[in-house]
């Protein structure tokens, strides 16, 4: 699934493949994410590359002048757990599925709350001779950054700060707003009965 029609951040494209090259058999294509491009797909959001670069595999068929592309998008981010605060690796796989059409095409949205079809949710525009698969694999890896990232389900959270010890009742008082303090005394009275 595409999130947008256009990506104002990707100027240049890097894995496009030329339309006059495919027929209704169908054409396999890789290629090599660098590090790099994925740092620039990923400008102002808190992942980041993990250095390593990631691969597009993919089979596109021409159908009229409609191409068809289907493959798979793997690369790996480092973003911090929302948990513990600490950078960790997450690996990203995406599976692409979308249906190009000649750009002169599809249907303009003439209102700012136009609502695309189910159709047109998979459908994206080219230009030339050329499919360029750059915005799609931009939207897929950002869909795939979980909205609350975890290091591991287990992932007890933030340690406590050096120097602190204890447990129990001292502990937790020690993280209470010295607001609350005179209510967790009235709560540790015993009651009379």
């Amino acid at each position: 699934m595409s999130v947008g029609r256009e990506s104002p951040r990707m100027s240049t494209h890097q894995f496009t493949v030329p339309v006059s090259d495919l027929d209704a058999g169908g054409k396999s294509a890789r290629f090599t994410v660098p590090a790099a491009w994925v740092r620039g797909a990923l400008e102002g959001h808190e992942a980041t590359a993990s250095g390593a670069d990631g691969a597009i595999e993919v089979r596109l068929s021409k159908s009229g002048p409609d191409v068809v592309a289907r493959g798979t998008f793997d690369t790996e981010v480092s973003l911090p757990c929302a948990r513990c605060l600490e950078p960790f690796k997450l690996p990203i796989h995406a599976d692409l599925s979308v249906l190009y059409v000649p750009a002169g095409k599809l249907k303009s949205p003439d209102a700012d709350d136009y609502e695309f079809s189910a159709d047109e949710a998979d459908t994206l525009p080219y230009d030339g001779d050329e499919v360029a698969l750059d915005d799609l694999v931009r939207d897929e890896l950002l869909l795939e950054i979980p909205m609350i990232p975890l290091c591991s389900e287990a992932c007890p959270g933030m340690s406590s700060a050096p120097g602190e010890q204890g447990s129990g009742k001292d502990e937790a008082a020690a993280h209470v707003d010295p607001r609350l303090l005179p209510l967790m005394q009235f709560r540790a009275k015993p009651t009379k009965t």
